[in-house]
């Protein structure tokens, strides 16, 4: 099955094409604004590398967050609006969900920076169980993860676990953070088509209106 992994959830366009657990052809191009100019182009691009139209695609998967709330929303977007005019699935996968690593066994935490500034430093999180999800992603903060941990053990992913590392003595953590090319392999073994492609926000946006007010 050809698929179409895209993940603009952080500072990148990361955009890869998959077909029979193989990465045909990926692309990661770091940039912390203008995804919504480039994200068309460069799928079209990785596309053609991979040596196919986009006519040639069967599903698409996108990140749906939490993370960058105008990058998810950009990609989303753009995900299903191409989904639509090829008239294929578009599968919706967490940040999360394409952060850890195929195959894990066990119970696991995926945790990825959400505050990153002391002393409110938080992790956005999600709970899983020999790779599939036993909750929705959440907003976790360092000393309710750190009390979780050091009574429940769980097998450790993600990025910028340090400040949780130096609370949780002796904890092991495994380095790992979402990908095009997972997300692609997530959607073209997902066993639901119509799987949410919804963004995934967690919580509302910093966002303000003009003095101040909140929207």
């Amino acid at each position: 099955m050809l698929t179409l992994g895209i993940n603009t959830s952080g500072p990148a366009c990361d955009v890869a094409v998959g077909a029979a657990g193989q990465v045909l052809a990926e692309r990661n191009e770091g940039m912390v604004r203008g995804q919504d100019a480039r994200l068309a182009a460069l799928v079209e691009e990785v596309v053609t590398e991979a040596g196919y139209s986009l006519a040639d695609l069967q599903r698409i998967g996108i990140v749906t967050g939490p993370g960058s709330f105008t990058g998810v929303r950009v990609g989303v977007a753009f995900a299903k609006g191409l989904a639509l005019a090829l008239d294929i699935p578009c599968i919706g996968v967490t940040s999360l969900e394409a952060s850890l690593p195929d195959g894990q066994q066990g119970s696991a935490i995926v945790l990825l920076p959400a505050k990153r500034r002391p002393p409110d430093i938080s992790y956005w999180g999600q709970r899983f169980r020999t790779g599939k999800a036993t909750g929705a992603p959440e907003e976790l903060g360092l000393d309710d993860l750190a009390a979780e941990l050091s009574a429940h053990p769980h097998f450790v992913f993600g990025t910028g676990l340090e400040a949780l590392s130096a609370v949780v003595p002796g904890l092991k953590t495994h380095e790992a953070a979402p990908s095009a090319a997972r997300v692609a392999h997530l959607a073209a073994t997902a066993a639901n088509d119509a799987a949410s492609a919804n963004p995934v926000y967690v919580r509302a946006p910093d966002a303000a209106l003009p003095g101040g007010r909140k929207p």
